[in-house]
């Protein structure tokens, strides 16, 4: 039973959720996440017994020192909330993670045992994939579900992905069955230029969950952070006649394809959130509360799975992209795995693996066995970096 003394009863709570791995190219879900709970201070109230859900020798621990004595912090999922003030106050209860390697229906479990006794309203998990998006344009981000009438009253893809996924899709199908409204929201992060971190995704990622929910989200430095991102990749793929070349054929069938983009919808959309932006909007309400951790009651069981693979290495800089490669024919490689071309949000309600399949044009990792899914979902909103 979990008890949850310590949290004070939350205002219209929307949960929301990332995890590290295969479901966060760039890291911009998680990204993204840690970017509201910095932004509003939000403090943990729970932390999943890492014991249960993670192979160590896969995420391993790591050793610190601490005024002379040495600590551990082990491989986690925790959760926090905020608290949102405002003439429309609604608080969000955060989840940040990496992807278990074992019990993931008991991992769900637990969550929604969470989302249950705070009395939580909505789902959203974030996740991101790699695929054939260029650089220069507006980060796609695609809004699923798998309830047909949620999508019908929020403007969302319904999915109908068949295939691999990972703990985004198997949150979201809990969720579904447990009778609580879930949606994924999937940032197209590109192919040739796939290591972390990526601003401008997780910018957009933020600009359409501040559309799904109501909320004014307060962005600080990231829309700089993204702008010296896409500087940052011009000025590398400018220095690669082959890389540049492929960009440009990138641009070519992103502004053929998305022609119908240009309409009053679109226009509409982009003038409310300016808007939003020029209003005072809700101001930053004080963090959560601690509390103990408990057990949940929606899916018990005791199957394991596999276990992630490793994330790419990050660069040593700050926001600045990562190396893009290209000294061979076609495009050009991230070193990072991520899934190949093609933005596939319509993994969801799965994911859009990290890795990239063998046959995947342009990427050197071939250590995942699915292909992205023939019939993901276009592309239900476009958030550029800039406001």
């Amino acid at each position: 039973m979990i008890e949850l003394d310590g949290v004070p009863e939350l205002v219209d709570p929307v949960m929301v959720a990332a995890f590290e791995g295969w479901n966060d190219a760039g890291d911009a879900a998680s990204t993204a996440v840690a970017h509201l709970d910095r932004e509003w201070k939000g403090e943990v109230f729970a932390a999943l017994d890492a014991e249960d859900y993670y192979d160590f020798q896969v995420n391993r621990p790591t050793v610190f020192l601490e005024g002379g004595a040495r600590k551990i912090t082990w491989p986690t999922t925790r959760l926090s909330v905020v608290r949102i003030g405002g003439d429309k106050p609604r608080d969000l209860v955060l989840v940040r993670g990496i992807e278990p390697s074992m019990r993931w229906r008991s991992f769900c479990n637990e969550i929604l045992g969470f989302a249950h006794e705070l009395g939580v309203e909505m789902v959203v998990v974030l996740g991101a994939l790699l695929g054939d998006t260029p650089h220069t344009r507006p980060v796609p981000v695609s809004g699923v579900t798998s309830d047909p009438d949620l999508a019908r009253t929020m403007d969302l893809e319904e999915t109908r992905y068949e295939g691999p996924t990972g703990i985004v899709g198997i949150l979201q199908e809990a969720c579904t069955h447990a009778g609580v409204p879930a949606v994924s929201l999937w940032a197209a992060v590109p192919h040739y230029v796939s290591q972390p971190p990526n601003p401008k995704a997780t910018l957009a990622l933020l600009n359409r969950l501040e559309d799904l929910i109501g909320l004014r989200i307060p962005l600080g430095e990231l829309a700089e952070d993204a702008r010296a991102w896409q500087l940052g990749v011009d000025q590398l793929a400018a220095e690669d006649s082959e890389v540049a070349e492929y960009v440009q054929t990138l641009e070519e069938a992103r502004d053929t394809a998305e022609l119908p983009e240009a309409s009053g919808e679109a226009i509409a959309r982009e003038f409310e959130r300016y808007l939003r932006r020029r209003d005072p909007g809700p101001g930053a309400g004080p963090g959560g509360h601690a509390t103990e951790s408990g057990d949940g009651s929606y899916l018990r069981d005791t199957s394991s799975g596999r276990t992630r693979p490793p994330k790419p290495t990050r660069p040593d800089t700050g926001p600045g992209p990562g190396p893009v490669s290209g000294t061979g024919s076609g495009p050009a490689r991230g070193t990072g795995s991520g899934p190949g071309p093609g933005p596939t949000p319509g993994e969801a309600p799965g994911e859009a693996p990290k890795d990239t399949p063998k046959d995947a044009p342009g990427d050197a990792s071939a250590d995942s066995p699915q292909d992205p899914p023939d019939d993901a979902p276009g592309d239900s909103s476009e958030d550029s970096s800039e406001d």
